[in-house]
């Protein structure tokens, strides 16, 4: 019975092996990307049935990703096949700093083009969170329209719907309709998690109480911030409108190879707990977790680490899980 769904646009990605300008470097390892993909993988090493929901094209990359997915025991039955458009793909640098040069080919990406007549074959029976980001909105209308249609559906079987913006300013057509679309659809789910960068854009506020408070005055039920660095913070509402707030420092990673994909780990880490009934504190504990070993590894998913790996690098740290 699968408990988790995602959905999001899966990319092909190339790894320089050595340092240098994107242009300079002349070899590349092969593997995939996607924020939301890489959630529904670090959900899946937690052992929870997950299926991720996209379109993919008939080519190299589609099959790849397809095989990883699998191979990671992730649901693929929503998983369409187009014979027209491609699965897009992104190069990516090595930094000492961890913080490498990216190039996309994503426009007009199979994804991009997903469609209401799939996602109507969607059996959501069983289902306890559907995960949305904000990317697949604001790569073409077909997605925007798609994330709203989840939206509606996961509302009639009371499932809850966690969000991360996600936001990424260049496929938009604006920065003001990023902001008014993502706030859009933030404002229809239970949990908005973005990262402190994104809460300043997306609220207009510099503190997190006030970012939080933004999304629990329009009735979302919880807001998580990653504030990177400076930890994280969760403040939630009840339905007897009880306020409850937790914040989690830092947990830094041994060392850092790679940032990119340790925002996805945090929510991954957020997600999972959540499947499992963990409080907030626990919850944001398990995200922090989560993100700082997929910090230690190359790649947008390949640290993302099971539950016994967790517990070995928090009892490293001196933290004993409850």
């Amino acid at each position: 019975m699968i408990e988790l769904l995602t959905i999001g646009e899966p990319m092909g990605l190339f790894i320089a092996q050595e340092a240098g300008a994107l242009e300079d470097v002349k070899h590349y390892s092969s593997r995939i990307a996607g924020a939301d993909l890489n959630v529904a993988i670090g959900a899946a090493r937690f052992g929870h049935k997950t299926a991720f929901i996209s379109q993919i094209g008939a080519d190299t990359f589609g099959k790849q990703i397809k095989r990883r997915l699998e191979a990671e025991q992730i649901a693929t039955k929503y998983l369409a096949v187009s014979p027209k458009w491609k699965t897009g793909f992104m190069l990516k640098g090595l930094a000492a700093n961890g913080r490498p040069a990216t190039d996309y080919y994503r426009k007009g990406s199979a994804a991009a083009h997903i469609s209401l007549e799939e996602l109507a074959k969607i059996d959501f029976n069983g289902i306890k969170i559907l995960h949305l980001g904000g990317i697949l909105a604001g790569l073409s209308e077909e997605g925007y329209q798609a994330t709203l249609y989840l939206i509606k559906r996961a509302r009639e079987h009371q499932i809850q719907i966690t969000f991360d913006p996600n936001l990424r300013p260049t496929i938009w057509d604006s920065e003001e309709l990023m902001i008014e679309r993502t706030n859009e659809i933030a404002q229809l789910c239970d949990v908005v998690m973005p990262n402190i960068k994104e809460g300043k854009i997306l609220t207009g506020e510099t503190d997190v109480t006030a970012m939080a408070d933004y999304y629990l005055k329009k009735n979302v039920k919880q807001v998580i911030i990653n504030m990177v660095e400076n930890g994280s913070y969760s403040k939630r509402v009840d339905d007897q409108q009880r306020i409850y707030e937790e914040r989690m420092p830092e947990l830094k990673p041994d060392q850092i190879v790679d940032r990119v994909g340790a925002g996805d780990g945090f929510v991954a880490g957020v997600v999972s707990g959540k499947l499992e009934g963990l409080n907030d504190l626990d919850c944001l504990r398990r995200g922090s977790a989560v993100g700082a070993i997929q910090m230690e590894n190359l790649g947008d998913n390949e640290g993302l680490p099971t539950k016994a790996q967790v517990t070995h690098f928090l009892s490293s740290k001196g933290i004993i899980e409850p």
